[in-house]
């Protein structure tokens, strides 16, 4: 690496660093304003508020606003330089305008691998911390009834059942249905269902079960019932906010198993995944984007190429939500919404880098 390549990487990531310093300093400073209160109601431990609490609310809010800080960083340090005259100082010394890009992209491409691992392994174990904290000293539990929940529990069977409670592992109104490629071959009704810890069964209460034979129905009732099902109590209170406790590996193992057991939340937790690798590398598009629009030197200055940096990078974000919203309730699959906006900003980037003075 030369000595302009280290000189831009330094730029580039001090500027980067010490603006979301600043934002993190700023985000804690408003949220202990918001939550003094219960600070003062609950009286949690000052190390559980600082290391509990605080140090794992820090990565969530840096990886959160990590792609629009590298963009405002471009453009703030690039403009400077511009104004300077430094780039056609770098640019008459024989270096060319592609060259000048390499340590931007170094750049980008470490903060982009730093939003990824942050993303898909850090924040997930900061979060259950965090939601541990607010579960034991802030907010309590969170729900624990579910109701109307479907789903498949293995190839051809369904189970359905209209309330469950988390807390005590049990459910009202169960019904088991086995199918075959001839249509249902069994129907397992029940008035109640129990989770027993200790032995893995689910007990069932007032039970109905129909067998359905080729020209003959057997039906036989029970006061309570014993069997060994595909479900636990964890598969009842499973909820899309739950995506961010898991790391990548669970979360794709986890929509595997919703695909079998025909979620109604699978969309949601597919757009989840495929954010995780998309929003990394939107830092690398805006960072296109950024270089291309302020390397030139404006009347208006840094001021002008950081408003119309921050009108494309809203634009962005809000293009994002519109086409996430489009894969959530349409039929938009949750791949090709995720990337469109990385896809149609990346061009963006291209055309602007070709119309950049060189």
């Amino acid at each position: 690496m030369k000595k302009l390549d280290l000189y831009i990487i330094r730029k580039f990531l001090g500027t980067f660093f010490y603006a979301i310093a600043l934002l993190a300093v700023v985000i804690i400073i408003f949220d202990i304003s918001e939550k003094i209160d219960d600070f003062m109601e609950k009286k949690p431990p000052v190390e559980a508020i600082i290391f509990k609490y605080y140090a794992n609310f820090i990565p969530y809010f840096i990886n959160l606003f990590s792609a629009l800080f590298t963009f405002i960083s471009v453009i703030f340090f690039t403009s400077k330089m511009a104004a300077n005259t430094e780039i056609v100082a770098i640019l008459n010394s024989g270096v060319s305008f592609r060259r000048m890009l390499r340590p931007y992209f170094i750049a980008s491409l470490f903060l982009a691998l730093m939003s990824f691992g942050l993303t898909n392994f850090v924040i997930p174990k900061t979060s259950k911390n965090m939601q541990d904290f607010q579960k034991n000293y802030l907010k309590g539990q969170k729900k624990n009834n579910q109701s109307n929940i479907h789903m498949q529990i293995s190839p051809g069977v369904f189970a359905y059942v209209e309330s469950f409670d988390v807390k005590n592992k049990s459910g009202f109104r169960f019904s088991l249905e086995t199918f075959s490629d001839t249509g249902m071959t069994s129907k397992l009704t029940g008035d109640y269902l129990k989770w027993d810890s200790i032995t893995g069964l689910w007990t069932i209460e007032n039970w109905n079960l129909r067998e359905i034979r080729e020209k003959s129905e057997i039906i036989t009732k029970g006061a309570k019932k014993d069997t060994l099902l595909n479900l636990n109590p964890g598969d009842f209170a499973v909820d899309v906010d739950d995506a961010i406790y898991m790391d990548y590996r669970e979360l794709r193992d986890f929509i595997e198993m919703e695909k079998l057991r025909g979620s109604g939340n699978l969309q949601k937790f597919q757009i989840e995944k495929h954010k995780r690798i998309a929003f990394p590398f939107a830092t690398i598009v805006l960072t296109l984007i950024g270089v291309s629009l302020s390397s030139r030197k404006v009347r208006g200055g840094i001021g002008f190429n950081l408003g119309v940096g921050i009108t494309i990078c809203f634009a962005f974000i809000l293009f994002m939500q519109v086409t996430t919203v489009f894969a959530t309730f349409g039929n938009l699959p949750p791949v090709i919404a995720v990337w469109i906006p990385n896809v149609i900003f990346g061009l963006l980037g291209i055309w602007l880098l070709k119309i950049a003075p060189k």
